[in-house]
C-alpha cells in the first residue's frame, strides 16, 4: 500500500519471505492492530493459527482484533496444586466449565480476508490430465510486453527486426519475395538473461497469442501419448494463429537421437520434426511462429536446426550496462533505498545474468531488513549494501561460458557459434 511506513512495508516483505514464522506474523500483526488496522490483524492472526492452533498469543490477538470481550477469550493456564485423589466413598467433585473462543464467529469473519492454505488440484478441478484434455493448453492472449520493455540490449533487437519481424510486419513485400507466414528462431546463450521476456516480446510486436510448451507438458507414460500431446498442442496454436509457439529449453525437449536411449524420447523428437514441417496439418504453419530456448543449443538434435525449421539462430547475451540499470531500477523500484549509485552498481556488475541482478537486490535487502530487526529502527537500503552483495555473488555466466568456449572453438560447424566466437574474442576470453 502505497501509505504504508517502511517499518510495515519491510516487515509485510519478512512474513511473505517466511510465512511459517509465527511469533514474526504475531508481531506484525500487533503493529498492524495499533495503526488501527483491525481487519489486516485478524487475518494474520488468523494465519498464525493456522500454523500454530495452540498458540495462545494468536489467540489472545485475534480476539482484541476482533474486538471481542475479554470474557471469551480463553483462559490464562494456571498451574494448580494437585487435589488429593478421591477415596473409595467419595465421588470425583465436577470440574467447572472453563470458558471457550467461538471459533464459528471467528470463522466467519475472516473467511474473506483469508484465503485457503492449499489449491485443488487443477487437472482433478478442470480435466482428468489425460493426453488431448483441452484444458491442458493454456494459450496467452496477446501481451502489452514489446521490445521496447527490453532494456538496452540494442544489438539483439536489430537482430530480431532484421532477420524475424521486419518480413512479418509488411505482409506486401512478403508476398513480393514469396515469404511464408512462417518461421522458427532459437534463441540461446546463458541462463538467466532474458530468453523468455525476449519470446514473449516478440509475441507482443506481432499481436500473437503465446503457448508455452516445456518437457512436463509433453512426456506421458503412455506409449504414443507424448506424441499425441506434441500434436494437439500444435493443433491448438494453429486454430489460435497468429501464434507465438514458444519451446522452452529445447535441449531437452528435442535433445540429439544419437545420445538417446529410450525410445519414447526419440518418437517425441520425430513428432516435433513433423509438426514443424507442417505435414500433419493440410494447411501447414501458417501463422505459427515457432520460437525455441536453451542454455546447450550443442545438445539439440541437428535436425531441428536445418533450413525450414529453427533455422535463425540469436546469441542472447548477459544485459549489457543500459539494460542492467533497467533491470536494478525494476527490481528497487518498491524497497526502500536511499542515495544509490546506479552507476557505481552497473560497473560491479558486469557478466551478470538478469537473476543474478534480482538476487543482488534482494541479498542488499535482507541485510538492510535484519539490521532494522536488531535495532528496531528502519533502516534504507544504500549503496554499500548492494555494493556488498554484488561482492558476495559470483555471476552465474562464468561456467556457462567456460563449457560454450570449448563447444565453440572446436565444434564450430557452419559457423553456427560465430556470434559467440566474436563474443569472446571481444572479451579476451579465448
Amino acid at each position: 500500500m502505497a501509505d504504508e511506513s517502511p517499518l510495515i512495508r519491510s516487515l509485510r516483505a519478512a512474513v511473505a519471505a517466511a510465512p511459517g514464522d509465527v511469533p514474526l506474523r504475531l508481531h506484525f500483526a500487533e503493529l498492524l492492530l495499533a495503526e488501527g488496522r483491525n481487519d489486516e490483524a485478524v487475518a494474520e492472526a488468523a494465519v498464525a493459527l493456522q500454523h500454530a492452533p495452540g498458540d495462545e498469543n494468536a489467540r489472545a490477538l485475534m480476539v482484541r482484533a476482533m474486538g471481542l470481550p475479554a470474557a471469551e477469550s480463553p483462559a490464562p493456564a494456571v498451574v494448580e496444586p494437585p487435589a488429593p485423589e478421591p477415596t473409595a466413598t467419595e465421588a470425583p467433585a465436577p470440574s467447572a466449565p472453563a470458558p471457550s473462543f467461538d471459533w464459528d464467529a471467528a470463522e466467519q469473519q475472516v473467511r474473506d480476508l483469508v484465503g485457503p492454505r492449499f489449491l485443488e488440484d487443477p487437472q482433478a478441478a478442470d480435466g482428468d490430465g489425460t493426453a488431448g484434455d483441452a484444458a491442458a493448453w493454456d494459450v496467452d492472449a496477446p501481451g502489452s510486453v514489446r521490445l521496447a520493455d527490453v532494456g538496452g540490449m540494442e544489438e539483439v533487437k536489430d537482430r530480431l527486426e532484421a532477420a524475424f519481424l521486419a518480413p512479418m510486419r509488411n505482409p506486401e513485400l512478403r508476398r513480393l519475395y514469396g515469404k511464408s507466414l512462417r518461421g522458427g528462431l532459437l534463441l540461446y546463450g546463458p541462463p538467466g538473461c532474458g530468453k523468455t521476456f525476449i519470446a514473449r516480446a516478440v509475441a507482443g510486436e506481432l499481436g500473437a497469442s503465446f503457448l508455452t510448451v516445456s518437457l512436463s507438458d509433453v512426456l506421458d507414460m503412455w506409449i504414443g501419448a507424448s506424441e499425441k500431446n506434441i500434436h494437439d498442442i500444435f493443433e491448438t496454436a494453429r486454430r489460435q494463429a497468429p501464434c507465438v509457439v514458444f519451446l522452452d529449453e529445447l535441449d531437452a525437449l528435442g535433445a540429439k537421437r544419437s545420445r538417446t536411449h529410450h525410445s519414447g524420447l526419440r518418437n517425441v523428437v520425430n513428432q516435433l520434426l513433423t509438426e514443424l514441417d507442417g505435414i500433419a496439418s493440410g494447411a501447414g504453419n501458417e501463422g505459427v511462429f515457432v520460437l525455441a530456448a536453451t542454455n546447450v543449443p550443442w545438445d539439440v538434435d541437428i535436425a531441428l536446426r536445418r533450413p525450414g525449421r529453427l533455422d535463425r539462430t540469436l546469441l542472447v547475451l548477459p544485459p549489457d550496462a543500459a539494460a542492467r540499470e533497467a533491470i536494478l531500477r525494476y527490481h528497487l523500484r518498491e524497497r526502500p533505498i536511499e542515495a544509490v549509485d546506479l552507476g557505481k552498481l552497473v560497473k560491479a556488475t558486469e557478466d551478470f545474468s538478469g537473476a543474478d541482478l534480482a538476487h543482488v537486490c534482494e541479498t542488499a535487502a535482507e541485510a538492510a531488513l535484519l539490521d532494522s530487526a536488531r535495532s528496531g529502527s528502519v533502516r534504507l537500503i544504500t549503496t554499500k549494501d548492494l555494493l556488498g552483495a554484488a561482492k558476495q555473488i559470483k555471476p552465474s555466466t562464468e561456467p556457462w561460458f567456460a563449457a560454450a568456449r570449448n563447444v565453440a572453438m572446436f565444434a564450430n560447424e557452419g559457423g553456427l557459434y560465430d556470434d559467440l566466437l566474436a563474443h569472446l574474442k571481444r572479451k579476451r576470453k579465448l
